[in-house]
C-alpha cells in the first residue's frame, strides 16, 4: 500500500490481519486495568461506576479462538513462553495470576466449577479469603451434604490441574476458626456451619468489636443470610473480590480469568448461565477477564435488559464498539475484537480505513465498500486484495467501479501454495461442489485412496458443519476464485478437465442418493440442487437419476426452494433438457409465492419447448392442469390431466385424481365418488373421499377419511401430503367441534413447519374462521385471508373462504350479509365450477334455491344434505347462546 501510488494524499493502515495485533489488544486492555486498580478512587465495593474489566475475543468455529486464549495463559505466567513474534508488556507477569476456563460441553464445566477453578487460583497466594470462605463452605454444606471438598476436586480432575488445590480444603478451615475463635465459639469448627454463620450475620449487623476484620464487607452479612443457592453462590464472587482487595501491597496479585468456548453456554436464546457467569465479570472488577467465542457479547445493548442483570452501553463503554482495532474514533478502547473473518459491518470499517485521504475520509465510496464486502465473504485477504486492486484502477486513471472487484488469481496461487498434487485436484473438483464429505471428495476427484481428501479438511479455508448432511464446504471466496478466477498455475486445468470432474460429480451425487449412509430430504434437495447446476452449467445430455430425483422431490410436496443460481442472461430461451428441468422444479417451488397464472405461463414455455425426455414431459403437464384448476379454468385443466392419464407414466394415478375432483368440482358427486374409491394412496383416495363428505354435510365422515389420509401420510413419509390432510380435517372438525378443531388447527400449525404451502396454510386460516362462527373478528380475518389468495391466485379457493363467511352469516341470521356473500359466490362460479356452494350457502339458513338453478347430483339427495348442513347452523346458535 505505501508504494502503490505517488499521490501522497491516500493513507495507507495496517488492519485487524494477524493475532499480533490481538495480542497488543490484550496488552492494552490490561494496561488500562492495572492503571485502574492503583488509581485511589478505586473502590471494589462500587457498584455504580462503569465496568472496564472484559476483553471479547470472537470468531467463526476453528479460526484459532482457543489456542490464542490458551497461548495469552501461557505468556502471563512465569513459565510460559510467549509467542516470538508478541512484544513483551511493560509490567511484570509475576503479578498476574491467570487462570483459563474452558466452558466447551465437552469439558463439563458447570458453574460451580467456574467458581471453584477462580477459587483454586487464588489458593496459589497461601492465603485464606475469609468473606468468600464462608459463603463458599456454607454452600458446599447445603448442596453437597457429606461430600468432602477434596475429593470432589480430585474427582474432578481440578487437583491435578491446580497445583495449590490441595491447600484449599485447609484455607477454607481456617477461614472458618478464625471467625469461630472470634465469636467465641470453636466448638462448631467442622460441625454447624450454618450456626456460625447466623452468629456472624448477627454480630456483623451489631457492629461487633469482635468481628470487625470483616465488618468492612458491607454485602457480607446479606450474602450469608441467603439462600445458599447457585444465584447466591454468583453473587458471592463479590466477596472473593473483596477479599483480594484486603491483600497487603506486597502480597496483592491481579488475576486474569480467560473464558474460552463462550458461545457453548447456551447461545442468544437461553441465558441463564450467561447471566451467571456476567455477575462474577461486573461483581469482580479487581479482576480481568478475558472471554473468547464466536458471538461478540451483547451486554452493551439495551435489547438485552431483562435478561442479564447489567447491560448497556454506560456500564460496558468497551463492549459497544465492536471495529477491528484497539480503539474506536474519539471513544473508548474497543474491547471486542474479531478474530479470522469479518462480518460486513467489520468489513466496512477495514476498507474504509484501509485507504483514505490525507484529511481521513475513506477513498472508497460506501457502495463500492459494500459490493466488496458481499463478495469478500468476509475474508481479509480478499479485502487487501481488493484496495490492491483499487489503487491499480485509480493509478491507471479508472473510477473503480464495483463490476471491477471479482475474482482474484492470487486467491488461487496463494490457495494452492503449499498444497500437494492430490490435493490440489481434490480441491478442485470439490470446488464443483456446495458440500462434501471425505469419500464424497475422493470419489469426485476419481482417486483410489482419501489421504489427499483427508488432508484437505485440515485446511484453514475448508469449513465445517456436522449437523450439514455433508460436514465440509470450501471458503465461497476460495471456491468462487477456482472455478472463475484466471487460474495461471503449471497445473491448471483445461476445459476438458473441467467436463470431466463435472461428469465424475454428477455420477457421485447419484451414488450418493441412491447409496449413500443418508437417503432424507435433506440429502435429495442438497443432490438435487447441485446435480441440476451441474447439468445445466456443463450440458450434460442424459439427466441420468436426476429424472428420479425430480420425482421423489415433487413426491413429497414440500417444495423447498431448488433451482440453482441463473447464469448469462436468465431470460434466455431454453435450449437444453437440464434448463428445462431446471425452469421446470424451480417453478414448482416458486408457485407457492407467485401468481398461479405465472405458474401456468412458464410451465407452458417448457412444454412448448419439447427439450424433455418423454419420462419427464407428464411433470410440467400435470402441473400446469393443477395451476388451471387453481386460476379457474376448469376445462383446459380437465385436459391436461387426462393427457397425462393417457400416458400412463410416474403421475397418471395423481391426475386421475385430478379427473375426479374435475368431476366434484361441476357436481358430479357420485362419478367422483367411484373414481375415488379406485385411486388408493398413490391418487390420495382418502383426501378425495374427504372433499366429497365435508360437502354433503358429513363433516365427522369427512374428519375421519382426512384423519386416515394423514395417517397414510405418515407411514409413507410424506410431510407435505400429511400437512394437506391435517388442514382440511381441521376445516372439517371446525363445523361440528369448534373446541376440538382448535387442537387439530394447532396440529397444523406444527405440520407446517418448515414447509412452504400456501394452500394449505390458506386453508387452515379458513378453518380458524369456521371454529370462530359468530365471533366479530371473523369478517376481517376473512378479508385478510382473501388478499392473501388474490396475491396467490388461488382462485379455486376463494368459494371455500365465501362459504366460511355464509356459515359465520348464517350462525348470526345476517340475511343481508349472507345475500351478499351467495352473491359474490355467483360471480365467483359463473363457470360452473364449485356452483354447489350456492346451494350450500341457501342450506345453511334454510333458504329457498333461487329459480331455474341447476343443483348438483348429491350422494343421498337434495333433503338430506340440507337437512344436515341446517342441523349444523342449529347447533353453533345453540352453543353459543349464554347459559
Amino acid at each position: 500500500m505505501l508504494f502503490g501510488a505517488n499521490d501522497g494524499s491516500v493513507a495507507a493502515q495496517e488492519a485487524f490481519t494477524n493475532r499480533e495485533a490481538q495480542w497488543q489488544a490484550v496488552i492494552a486492555a490490561l494496561t488500562d486495568h492495572l492503571q485502574r486498580l492503583t488509581d485511589p478512587a478505586f473502590d471494589v465495593e462500587d457498584m455504580a461506576s462503569p465496568r472496564h474489566n472484559v476483553l471479547v475475543a470472537h470468531g467463526v468455529g476453528g479460526i484459532g479462538k482457543s489456542t490464542f486464549s490458551r497461548k495469552i495463559e501461557a505468556a502471563l505466567t512465569q513459565q510460559g513462553e510467549r509467542p516470538a513474534q508478541w512484544a513483551a508488556p511493560a509490567w511484570p507477569i509475576e503479578r498476574l495470576l491467570p487462570v483459563r476456563i474452558d466452558l466447551a460441553r465437552s469439558a463439563g464445566v458447570d458453574f460451580e466449577r467456574v467458581v471453584l477453578s477462580i477459587r483454586l487460583a487464588v489458593a496459589a497466594l497461601g492465603r485464606p479469603m475469609p468473606a468468600f470462605d464462608l459463603a463458599l463452605r456454607r454452600h458446599w454444606d447445603r448442596n453437597h451434604p457429606g461430600e468432602p471438598l477434596e475429593e470432589y476436586l480430585r474427582r474432578g480432575g481440578l487437583l491435578s490441574r491446580f497445583s495449590n488445590a490441595v491447600n484449599l480444603p485447609s484455607q477454607l478451615q481456617s477461614s472458618l476458626a478464625d471467625v469461630a475463635q472470634a465469636l467465641a465459639m470453636p466448638g462448631t469448627v467442622g460441625g454447624a456451619v450454618g450456626q456460625l454463620t447466623t452468629t456472624l450475620v448477627s454480630a456483623l449487623r451489631e457492629r461487633r468489636q469482635t468481628v470487625r476484620a470483616l465488618a468492612g464487607c458491607n454485602r457480607l452479612a446479606d450474602i450469608l443470610d441467603a439462600d445458599p443457592d447457585l444465584e447466591t453462590l454468583s453473587f458471592a464472587t463479590h466477596l472473593l473480590a473483596w477479599d483480594l482487595a484486603q491483600l497487603p501491597v506486597h502480597a496483592q496479585v491481579t488475576p486474569v480469568v480467560l473464558l474460552d468456548s463462550f458461545e457453548e453456554i447456551g447461545g442468544r436464546s437461553a441465558r441463564d448461565f450467561e447471566r451467571l457467569l456476567q455477575r462474577i465479570v461486573y461483581l469482580m472488577p479487581n479482576v480481568f477477564f478475558v472471554i473468547t467465542g464466536r458471538d461478540r457479547l451483547q451486554w452493551a445493548e439495551e435489547g438485552v435488559q431483562g435478561q442479564l442483570d447489567w447491560t448497556g452501553p454506560t456500564t460496558w463503554p468497551g463492549l459497544a464498539g465492536h471495529v477491528p482495532g484497539a480503539r474506536t474514533h474519539g471513544g473508548p478502547p474497543a474491547r471486542q475484537i474479531l478474530i479470522g473473518d469479518l462480518s460486513p459491518e467489520d468489513c466496512d470499517d477495514h476498507l474504509a480505513r484501509r485507504l483514505s485521504s490525507s484529511s481521513g475520509e475513506p477513498l472508497m465510496g460506501p457502495e463500492l465498500r459494500e459490493a466488496i464486502t458481499a463478495r469478500s465473504h468476509g475474508l481479509p485477504l480478499y479485502l487487501d486484495l481488493a484496495a490492491i486492486r483499487f489503487l491499480e484502477l485509480r493509478r491507471n486513471g479508472h473510477a473503480p467501479q464495483p463490476a471491477d472487484f471479482g475474482d482474484f488469481p492470487a486467491l488461487i496461487s496463494r490457495t494452492l501454495s503449499d498444497l500437494s498434487s492430490d490435493e490440489r485436484h481434490v480441491l478442485r473438483s470439490v470446488s464443483l461442489l456446495d458440500a462434501f464429505s471425505v469419500p464424497l471428495a475422493t470419489h469426485v476427484a476419481g482417486l483410489t485412496r482419501d489421504a489427499a481428501a483427508l488432508r484437505l479438511t485440515e485446511r484453514p479455508f475448508i469449513r465445517e458443519d456436522l449437523t450439514a448432511p455433508w460436514p465440509f464446504h470450501l471458503h465461497q471466496v476460495v471456491r468462487s476464485a477456482i472455478r472463475n478466477a484466471a487460474d495461471h498455475s503449471d497445473d491448471r486445468w483445461s476445459e476438458q478437465d473441467w467436463h470431466r470432474a463435472a461428469l465424475r460429480a454428477h455420477a457421485a451425487l447419484g451414488e450418493e442418493w441412491a447409496h449413500g449412509p443418508r437417503r432424507d430430504r435433506a440429502v435429495l434437495i442438497g443432490v438435487l440442487r447441485q446435480g441440476l447446476r451441474l447439468a445445466r452449467d456443463f450440458g450434460l445430455e442424459d439427466l441420468g437419476w436426476l429424472t428420479e430425483a425430480a420425482f421423489s422431490y415433487v413426491g413429497d410436496s414440500v417444495w423447498e426452494p431448488l433451482a440453482p443460481p441463473s447464469h448469462g442472461d436468465g431470460d434466455a430461451a431454453l435450449s437444453t433438457a437440464a434448463e428445462a428441468l431446471v425452469e421446470t422444479l424451480s417453478v414448482l417451488a416458486r408457485r407457492q409465492r407467485e401468481h398461479r397464472a405465472r405458474t401456468v405461463q412458464r410451465l407452458t414455455t417448457v412444454i412448448d419447448s419439447n427439450l424433455l425426455p418423454p419420462g419427464l414431459r407428464e411433470m410440467p403437464v400435470y402441473y400446469r392442469a393443477k395451476a388451471l384448476r387453481d386460476i379457474g379454468s376448469t376445462e383446459e385443466s380437465r385436459r391436461g390431466y387426462q393427457e397425462v392419464v393417457n400416458s400412463n407414466g410416474r403421475l397418471a394415478q395423481a391426475a386421475r385424481r385430478g379427473l375426479a375432483q374435475a368431476a366434484r368440482l361441476v357436481g358430479d358427486f357420485p362419478t367422483a365418488l367411484t373414481a375415488a374409491r379406485s385411486l388408493g394412496w398413490e391418487g390420495r383416495h382418502q383426501r378425495v373421499l374427504g372433499d366429497l363428505y365435508w360437502l354433503q354435510g358429513e363433516a365427522q365422515q369427512a374428519a375421519d377419511a382426512y384423519l386416515a389420509g394423514r395417517l397414510e401420510a405418515e407411514q409413507h413419509a410424506k410431510a407435505g401430503e400429511a400437512a394437506h390432510n391435517q388442514a382440511l380435517r381441521a376445516l372439517a372438525l371446525a363445523f361440528i367441534d369448534p373446541r376440538q378443531a382448535a387442537e387439530e388447527i394447532d396440529l397444523a400449525a406444527q405440520l407446517l413447519i418448515g414447509l412452504d404451502l400456501r394452500a394449505t396454510t390458506i386453508n387452515a386460516g379458513i378453518a380458524s374462521l369456521i371454529r370462530d362462527a359468530g365471533h366479530p373478528t371473523v369478517e376481517d380475518r376473512a378479508r385478510t385471508l382473501r388478499t392473501e389468495i388474490d396475491i396467490a391466485g388461488l382462485a379455486s379457493t376463494t368459494p371455500t373462504l365465501e362459504v366460511a363467511l355464509a356459515f359465520h352469516q348464517a350462525v348470526l341470521d345476517d340475511h343481508h350479509a349472507l345475500a351478499a356473500t351467495i352473491t359474490r359466490l355467483r360471480e365467483q362460479t359463473r363457470n360452473g365450477s364449485f356452483a354447489y356452494y350456492i346451494d350450500i350457502a341457501h342450506f345453511m339458513n334454510d333458504l329457498p334455491l333461487p329459480v331455474g338453478h341447476g343443483s348438483p347430483h348429491w350422494l343421498d339427495g337434495e333433503v338430506a344434505t340440507r337437512t344436515r348442513w341446517r342441523t349444523l347452523i342449529v347447533r353453533r346458535r345453540e352453543s353459543l347462546r349464554p347459559r
